[in-house]
């Protein structure tokens, strides 16, 4: 799910390095939006940045699960993460079973979020990897490219049309040509890529009398068309590294939430009272409008005149200074 909505080159799946920075152009997308959604609620503390010349949140309200839904991956002192990506409806109904039943088991759990979901597809073989990091927050899954055989004439040839996340298009390319330079696969006469804006299409050419399985068996032990993933989903919780299950991480995010909303519903409450004493004050000048226009004529200054005021109505201080910042056309209709 991107963050940013980038116009211009930046890159792509073949390793083409993206423009310098002068021929791009790049907003906030839609996800990215709702990460920042009332930061000016005070939902969440601010702390100086570098310099001390500002100040920056901690942490985001995040209404969209981005760790969870986007991933993370990095090295730090001694220590690695690397949360893979999931689909954001799967972890949305996983939210939402937590909320509706506090108990709910790690096996419904696992029901719902049915595995990581990696934007280049692929196929993950077994499901023992994914259980054991929903388990224990750590676990390997194997993913496959997506393959299929076609009949072209009297040649066969097999087709990928998804590989594996992380890898480079043009990586596994260079390995297969290795690969048969070296001799290690035989039966692989030519190899083309007729990707294009429809998708990704990697075509390989077998020789005669090949048997497809034995070449696509051979491709999965030898080149990148199969690869580990390792996952490792390190967090940080409270300003402390922690390594948390499926059901850790989903608790951290309603936690989070349920702060940011108690702060936001308690900063709209302090904004409507705050209102509201105005409103009260300005009623009581509407009420007795002549005797406050007189009061605020004699007066020689503003601050006499907020002075007067409050002694003649008991009003507050921000009240009368409301009264007396008011314009004359605002009486109309007040």
């Amino acid at each position: 799910y991107p963050l940013i909505d980038g116009q211009g080159n930046f890159g792509s799946i073949d390793n083409d390095p993206p423009a310098a920075m002068r021929y791009t152009e790049a907003r906030m997308a839609g996800t990215a939006v709702e990460m920042m959604a009332d930061l000016d609620k005070e939902t969440v503390d601010f702390e100086p940045n570098y310099d001390g010349t500002r100040t920056q949140p901690i942490v985001l309200p995040g209404r969209f699960p981005n760790l969870l839904c986007n991933g993370s991956e990095g090295i730090a002192v001694g220590m690695a993460t690397n949360i893979p990506p999931h689909n954001l409806g799967e972890i949305c109904n996983a939210l939402r079973a937590v909320l509706d039943d506090p108990q709910v088991t790690l096996q419904a759990l696992s029901e719902i979020v049915k595995g990581p979901d990696f934007p280049t597809g692929g196929i993950i073989m077994g499901r023992n990897g994914i259980l054991q990091s929903q388990v224990t927050g750590r676990g390997l899954v194997r993913v496959r490219a997506r393959t299929s055989v076609e009949d072209k004439g009297t040649q066969q040839v097999i087709v990928v049309s998804e590989i594996p996340y992380q890898v480079r298009k043009s990586a596994i390319i260079e390995k297969i040509v290795e690969v048969v330079k070296e001799g290690r696969i035989t039966g692989i006469s030519d190899i083309r890529d007729e990707s294009d804006r429809d998708g990704m299409r990697l075509v390989i050419e077998l020789k005669k009398g090949e048997d497809p399985e034995v070449i696509r068996n051979q491709l999965f032990q030898y080149t990148p068309l199969q690869t580990t993933f390792s996952i490792i989903n390190l967090a940080i919780v409270d300003r402390q590294p922690r390594t948390l299950t499926l059901r850790g991480l989903l608790d951290c995010y309603l936690k989070h939430r349920r702060i940011v909303i108690r702060r936001r519903t308690q900063f709209l409450l302090r904004e409507a009272e705050a209102r509201k004493h105005i409103v009260e004050g300005l009623r009581i000048a509407v009420d007795n409008i002549d005797q406050v226009i007189a009061l605020i004529r004699a007066s020689k200054t503003r601050e006499e005149a907020r002075e007067r005021l409050s002694q003649a109505f008991g009003l507050s201080d921000r009240q009368s200074q409301a009264i007396v910042d008011m314009r004359l056309g605002a009486l109309t209709g007040l």
